[in-house]
Formats: structure tokens, C-alpha cells, sequence
């Protein structure tokens, strides 16, 4: 079918819209639509029962979504530096307002096998434009050391790119806003296996509602890798304990990559 003119602009003009968030990839799910056939002279009415069902023909380059500016970049870092700059002093949310001082984009290696997501900047990364560098990140860093690896040989970003104020949860508007950005990037780097650091990026990267005692400890396909999910740094900050348990979550995360799993916990 054809449609409307005027319904046709409103879509293109939604699709510019989302395009302008940093969205590109756009799902239709096929239908089909029942078109009862006309009775001729020579033939008795077809029941509605059995009634012929073709496909619905639409105009297919309304729902083409334009390449990304990454589309053709010929390795990771240059597609990073694209996906970065189309990202610019990003206003897409309220957090610009809110007294965030930079964007936080991420950092790493960028044909890294195993890549780290957290939540939102803190304080510290707010200041110094890298995601997990302060206390919480320091743990981290030990929980990568602990691995037999270094904090460069892995990648590492968040949901969101900007500090929400008193470092406070991320609304789902502005995870939903912002998390476009971080798939594209999670598409240029391909790595292995993702690890979702606490309740807030294993919720939003798997859109499932349940407690971490639920969410870990099994294999998630994701956008063509594998993801897991582990305790936050800051979490693990406020109840030691479950060290142990994140050192776990390590573990599997290593057996599944093929490398060494040592002996020493988490510290």
C-alpha cells in the first residue's frame, strides 16, 4: 500500500528525530493482512473463514534507517572517534543542565575482548572525563589486575555518559537516551564478553526486571556476544563480602575467554 503524504512526512520527520538521538536501528515485526477475494459470475462467495492471507506491501525505504557515521570506519578507534564526535556536548537530556561538568565517554582498548559497563559517572570521572576513577575504580582496577590483565588491555564505559546529581540513579529516560550511544560503541569494539557491573546495567542492557542474586551467575547472549553480570565496585565498597562472590563472576568470565585463572581473590 501507499501511504499517505502526510503520514509519510510525520515518519520521516520521527525517524530524523531519533536519528538526532543517536539511534539508527529501527525493528518492524511482519504482519500480514487478510484480503478476502471478490466472488466472479462463475464462482460461489469464498467464506471469510478462508479468506487469502498476503503480505501487506509498504514503502521499504521510509523504515531504512541512514548509515551511522561509523558505518564506514576502518577500524575500532576510528569508529569510537566518530561515534564520540557524533555524541558532541551532548544536550539530548536534562543531565546537561543538571551540573554535569563533561561527558564521559569511555576508555580502553578498543579491539579489547572484554569490556565493562557500569552506571554513571561519579564525581571524580565527572572531573577527569574517564569513567570509573575513583574509589570505585580503584577497586576495579584490582578486580582486572586480579584477572592476570591490565586496566588498558580492556574497555570500559557506563549506561549513561553523564553525572546524575548527588550521584543519584539514572532515570530511565536518560538511560534511554543515552544508552544508544553505548550500543553503537559495544558494535564497534565486538568484544567477547561484557560485564554489567550492578543492578542498574544489567537491568537496562538486558531489560529484565530482577534482583542481582537472579541476574548472576549465567550467560546472556547480547547483540552477538556474551554477557555476564557482576556486583558494582562502589557495592562492593559498602559490603566486602560479596568479594567473594564477584571473584566468581570473574572466574567464569575467564574460563570463557580461555585464560589462567589464578588462585587470588579480589582485594
Amino acid at each position: 500500500m501507499t501511504l499517505d503524504p502526510q503520514l509519510r512526512r510525520a515518519l520521516a520527520d520521527r525517524i530524523r528525530y531519533y536519528n538526532e538521538l543517536g539511534i539508527y536501528d529501527f525493528y518492524r515485526r511482519a504482519t500480514n493482512t487478510a484480503v478476502e477475494v471478490p466472488a466472479t459470475p462463475d464462482s460461489e462467495p469464498m467464506p471469510k473463514s478462508k479468506a487469502i492471507s498476503v503480505p501487506a506491501i509498504v514503502e521499504e525505504d521510509m523504515f531504512a534507517a541512514p548509515p551511522t557515521p561509523e558505518s564506514k570506519a576502518t577500524d575500532p578507534a576510528q569508529a569510537l572517534r566518530l561515534i564520540r564526535e557524533d555524541l558532541g556536548d551532548c544536550t539530548r537530556c536534562p543531565l546537561h543542565k543538571q551540573g554535569r561538568k563533561q561527558i564521559v565517554f569511555g576508555v580502553g582498548d578498543p579491539h579489547a575482548e572484554l569490556m565493562f559497563i557500569g552506571e554513571a559517572p561519579g564525581a571524580d570521572e565527572d572531573q577527569q572525563g574517564e569513567p570509573f576513577v575513583g574509589r570505585a575504580g580503584q577497586l576495579l582496577n584490582n578486580m582486572i589486575k586480579a584477572m592476570g590483565i591490565r586496566r588498558e588491555d580492556v574497555y570500559i564505559a557506563n549506561i549513561i555518559k553523564c553525572r546524575p546529581p548527588g550521584n543519584r540513579t539514572p532515570e530511565r529516560e536518560e538511560c534511554e537516551t543515552c544508552s544508544p550511544f553505548l550500543m553503537r560503541q559495544i558494535a564497534a569494539i565486538q568484544p567477547k564478553v561484557i560485564v554489567a557491573l550492578g543492578a542498574v546495567a544489567a537491568k537496562t542492557l538486558l531489560a529484565i526486571n530482577a534482583p542481582m542474586m537472579e541476574l548472576r551467575g549465567h550467560w546472556y547472549d547480547f547483540r552477538g556476544t556474551k554477557l555476564a553480570v557482576t556486583y558494582h565496585p562502589a557495592f562492593l565498597l559498602r559490603d566486602p563480602r560479596q568479594k567473594k562472590e564477584t571473584w566468581k563472576d570473574l572466574q567464569m568470565v575467564m574460563k570463557y575467554l580461555g585464560m589462567p585463572v589464578p588462585s587470588k581473590n579480589v582485594e
